[in-house]
């Protein structure tokens, strides 16, 4: 039975281990794990390297540019409507904003991490590929550039900014002010969504970051290094937010992703991470 002392335990081992143990690569060890960290040598982490495909590229650069545009469109026209009104309801919209963000990073994390596979037909290689690859070769999103890191996120918020941006082109004045709140929430969302995997690259660059980074990471505004740690010790089953990691340990403490496991398991069958495990001890 898996208990909540594990995840102390984990903090303990993690918070142990030196920054120069992240880039050198052992893993500590866990129940269920045999194995070390290899990174970019290990034949699985090979292997799954070359599954990134030009029409995978194609559609991060599309999803980028598409994102990135919708996004300069409506702060543009966030700071036009802004009125005195709103300033009470704007930091709390934010503030919810990064609070959904982050839970929405655990969700899809945990679901990836824990389910599926990489032979399921153009879902498992486009999107499960790279979850496999960082438990094996947890650096290798250092090695990715800002395309690869964060295309599909930005995919993942372009129908809410262009429906955003299609209601302030369509809506009065009065109309907008209404919903203004609202917009603020959407927005702060879509940002944090969108610099989700940027946040969770840095979580594992030890060399080289801009001060400002750091001291985001440091505050806990976003994602700190050592924080993350803990979700690397094997068999990576908890600390599934990567935003800000501001829900890991109350979700922990309750117990959820543990219980929606059992549930699932129970429903189905299926033993969560059989795949990443299938994948960690591959051998040639």
């Amino acid at each position: 039975m898996r208990g909540w002392a594990r995840g102390g335990e984990m903090a303990r081992m993690a918070n142990e281990n030196g920054a120069a143990e992240e880039t050198q690569c052992p893993e500590p060890q866990g129940p269920g794990r045999g194995a070390a960290r290899w990174g970019p040598q290990h034949a699985g982490a090979r292997e799954l390297a070359t599954l990134y495909s030009p029409g995978k590229r194609c559609q991060e650069w599309i999803s980028v540019l598409f994102c990135f545009s919708l996004m300069a469109f409506n702060l543009i026209h966030l700071l036009a409507n802004f009125h005195l009104g709103h300033s009470w309801y704007i930091p709390l919209g934010i503030v919810a904003g990064i609070l959904t963000a982050d839970f929405a990073s655990g969700l899809v994390h945990w679901g990836a991490d824990t389910w599926g596979s990489v032979d399921l037909p153009i879902f498992g290689k486009a999107f499960i590929r790279p979850f496999r690859e960082h438990h094996i070769d947890p650096t290798a999103i250092t090695r990715h550039d800002f395309i690869e890191t964060n295309g599909d996120n930005c995919m993942l918020t372009i129908v809410p900014l262009a429906n955003m941006a299609f209601n302030f082109i369509i809506l009065s004045p009065a109309e907008i002010y209404h919903i203004y709140p609202w917009y603020c929430y959407l927005y702060a969302l879509a940002i944090f969504v969108t610099l989700t995997n940027q946040i969770h690259k840095w979580s594992h660059t030890y060399f080289g970051l801009p001060r400002w980074v750091v001291f985001l990471q440091d505050c806990h505004i976003i994602l700190p290094r050592k924080h993350h740690r803990i979700h690397h010790v094997s068999p990576h089953e908890t600390y599934f937010c990567i935003t800000t990691g501001w829900l890991n340990y109350p979700l922990e403490k309750l117990g959820f992703w543990r219980n929606l496991e059992d549930l699932i398991q129970g429903v189905t069958g299926e033993k969560p991470r059989a795949d990443d495990l299938k994948w960690a001890q591959k051998v040639n």
